[in-house]
């Protein structure tokens, strides 16, 4: 007989214990059972996989690769469950369903709060998560199955067979601060203008810092002596608005800061350009609140292609 039919739910939360706790006294602890209980089950589990999932080590246990490979299968199995209990729960509440949309960088300035305006435009009761993360945080999030969409920069690659992608964007950065920032007196601002302000950048490995990487590289220039990296576009903004820093941004957030009045474009050209893409899992698309997501973010890239070039 297969030996997965003879798995159940508490099993798994036991080999997950395990792989959290290395050690059986607190697994027994934590789940309610007795340590001699554990460890027969653990070899029962191992005689029926037909290899060691543990070794034994002078701290506890410590997973095998075979047992790596189960306890990612485990988490998934576990991440699953999770949204599907969230999923009733929504829909037994009045909800249309539920979809956890994680996002990089400058996607949270534009596309991605856009995309969640029309994903209710399409379904009102729809209950929508967001997480803001690094890509590499979010696309393990998203193999799990803790998230079902990804918004983040294009230079990633999974080996997950259940994740797609797509290229949602590829368009030039441009320098900005706030409005009435002394800088926009000037009629021809030059690059020695830009570098006498500190500066407020994204983080290294951003797609956008990326580009300015490049941009400046290209110009024979080098970073101001002050400047702050985050990866907050909340904390950026802020920055940028009550000082005299200088930021940048990638063309959508930028032309819509520009056009709210928050922020205004510096006309300095940078000849550069970051990417964004789109990442989603095969397997979560039937539900529609998913479905809903991925093609709002479409749409919403649709229709700011179509924007007036600078």
């Amino acid at each position: 007989m297969d030996w997965t039919h003879r798995l159940r739910l508490r099993h798994l939360q036991l080999l997950l214990s395990l792989a959290t706790t290395g050690n059986m006294s607190q697994t027994a602890n934590a789940l309610n059972t007795t340590q001699p209980a554990v460890s027969k089950w653990l070899k029962e589990l191992e005689d029926d996989v037909g290899v060691p999932l543990f070794e034994r080590v002078a701290r506890g246990l410590r997973p095998t690769p075979q047992g790596e490979a189960l306890i990612a299968h485990a988490r998934r199995i576990d991440s699953h469950l999770d949204i599907a209990r969230d999923d009733m729960e929504v829909m037994r509440k009045g909800g249309t369903g539920l979809v956890a949309i994680g996002f990089a960088g400058a996607s949270s300035v534009d596309t991605v709060p856009m995309a969640v305006l029309k994903i209710l435009e399409q379904i009102p009761n729809a209950h929508i998560r967001l997480l803001e993360s690094k890509i590499e945080a979010l696309m393990t999030d998203l193999s799990a199955g803790v998230l079902d969409v990804v918004v983040g920069p294009s230079d990633f690659h999974s080996d997950d067979p259940l994740i797609r992608g797509e290229n949602l964007y590829n368009e030039p950065i441009h320098l900005v601060t706030r409005v009435d920032h002394p800088i926009h007196k000037l009629r021809t601002p030059t690059w020695v203008d830009a570098l006498s302000y500190p500066w407020a950048l994204w983080a290294r490995g951003n797609p956008v810092r990326t580009a300015l990487d490049r941009a400046l590289a290209d110009a024979e220039q080098t970073y101001p002596p002050t400047y702050v990296e985050s990866n907050s576009a909340t904390l950026t903004t802020t920055l940028l608005i009550h000082s005299d820093m200088i930021g940048v941004a990638s063309r959508r957030p930028a032309l819509r800061y520009s056009r709210m009045k928050i922020l205004a474009i510096v006309p300095l050209r940078l000849a550069a350009s970051g990417s964004v893409s789109l990442y989603w899992r095969t397997d979560a698309m039937e539900r529609p609140a998913v479905h809903a997501a991925v093609e709002g973010i479409r749409q919403v890239v649709r229709e700011s292609s179509i924007a007036e070039p600078l």
